[in-house]
């Protein structure tokens, strides 16, 4: 009887984490963007240049490639997996910190120390295992930042603030690419400076975050039940988060195919050595985030001006396949830059709207981390499979970028065009 009357009592009570319908005050706001951008900071001056340069130090040229994409893609697989997993832990976290914060700084601390040893790592076997140690900790930090932007954020606020986050994330991806020009030389540092600016920017973030503690336990499932729901969300019951899912991972399929390889590619395609290499990458990612900028903060305002976001996700998934065909004929810097503003326009757009797409389209606000958790898998797999994919394309083209890119491009349009189908925004 005892059981019964629990279970109708849990039954009708109503969500207590529902989507908020005040505005963010701009303390919580800012802080959320800086940690955004100290959360990318040290991941993309590992992916941008670390590992290449890391790795150019231990090994042969020959075996660079084969190394880097075995490494970058194992380190995925632990983003993938590990992401949802913290999502749902985050949800059910009782802790009298919150629900958020705790792993906001757990996660970021643990990627600090992970960051220390890949760059005093003696063999690419000690890389890997420092490298997967250091997706899952940050992937607790990521899983608790993503959950807490809709936490605090009402509807009308998503898209001018998940464009101003989808900035801060590609401006760390230039931070990245400066710190590489700075310490080509001087990997501890390239690693170690990025990693110590990124905990300082969650730590700040996780003092101001407002995180409402879980007062009752999360409702719960059976043993292999609960592990297998972590990783799923019904797309027939919830089409548009399917619809929604795929379109990501094809987007971020296509764009990592080329992040993973943009050293790689400017060292062949423009016959440069690393240190000239570095400096073209650097000018190169300030042109795309300028872009980005401008095209992020433009496309979110009017987003949410305009209550659509489906426009802006079409249009940008082509706009950055534009750009990787651009890529294709650039065998100057000058045109490189140029095809990373082209490119840079169309990320911006769609890093400014999608966040925002992704979060009217959860299906429960009970679990919302780990609902986030399983769409950031969109984020993690093609991380897994676009280094292995692009590496096999360009060996078996007999090292052609070219046959690369041009994959790239019709992946991204696929992306675009299944989001058309979705019902739920416009």
């Amino acid at each position: 009887m005892t059981q019964n009357n629990t279970a109708a009592d849990d039954s009708a009570a109503p969500p207590t984490f529902a989507a908020p319908t005040v505005r963010a005050r701009p303390l919580v706001v800012a802080t959320m963007i800086l940690a955004r951008f100290g959360l990318m900071l040290p991941l993309f001056a590992v992916l941008s240049a670390g590992l290449v340069l890391k790795l150019q130090s231990l090994l042969p040229a020959a075996q660079v490639v084969p190394n880097l994409g075995m490494i970058t893609s194992i380190g995925a697989v632990a983003a993938l997996l590990f992401d949802p997993v913290f999502g749902r832990i985050s949800d059910r976290t009782m802790s009298r910190f919150g629900r958020r914060r705790p792993w906001l700084v757990i996660g970021m601390s643990g990627l600090l120390v992970t960051l220390v040893v890949i760059a005093i790592a003696p063999t690419p076997l000690v890389i890997a295992v420092a490298w997967i140690l250091g997706q899952i900790s940050v992937n607790a930090a990521i899983a608790a930042h993503t959950a807490s932007v809709a936490d605090q954020l009402p509807p009308v606020q998503r898209g001018k603030v998940s464009g101003a986050i989808g900035v801060a994330q590609q401006a760390a991806s230039l931070g990245a690419a400066y710190a590489a020009q700075m310490f080509t030389a001087q990997i501890l540092l390239l690693l170690l400076i990025p990693g110590i600016i990124g905990l300082v920017l969650v730590l700040i973030y996780a003092i101001v975050l407002p995180d409402q503690p879980r007062p009752y336990p999360a409702r719960s499932d059976a043993g292999v039940l609960t592990v297998l729901k972590t990783f799923w969300v019904n797309p027939i019951k919830n089409p548009d988060f399917g619809l929604a899912w795929w379109s990501r991972f094809l987007v971020v399929l296509a764009n990592f195919m080329f992040v993973t390889f943009r050293l790689l590619w400017i060292q062949h395609e423009l016959r440069l050595t690393p240190g000239q290499a570095t400096q073209i990458m650097a000018t190169g990612v300030l042109c795309f985030t300028i872009a980005l900028v401008v095209a992020g903060q433009v496309a979110g305002w009017l987003s949410d001006k305009l209550g659509r976001r489906k426009v802006f996700i079409i249009g940008s998934a082509v706009l950055f396949a534009a750009g990787t065909l651009v890529l294709t004929q650039a065998a100057t810097p000058a045109m490189f830059f140029v095809a990373e503003t082209v490119i840079g326009v169309g990320f911006g757009v769609y890093v400014s709207v999608d966040l925002a797409l992704v979060l009217d389209v959860l299906p429960d606000p009970e679990e919302t981390a780990k609902d986030l958790g399983v769409f950031n898998i969109a984020m993690a797999g093609p991380q897994v499979i676009a280094p292995g994919l692009a590496a096999w394309i360009i060996g078996l083209t007999g090292s052609n970028y070219d046959a690369m890119l041009m994959t790239a491009a019709v992946i991204a349009l696929a992306g675009a065009a299944l989001i058309i189908p979705v019902r739920k925004v416009r």
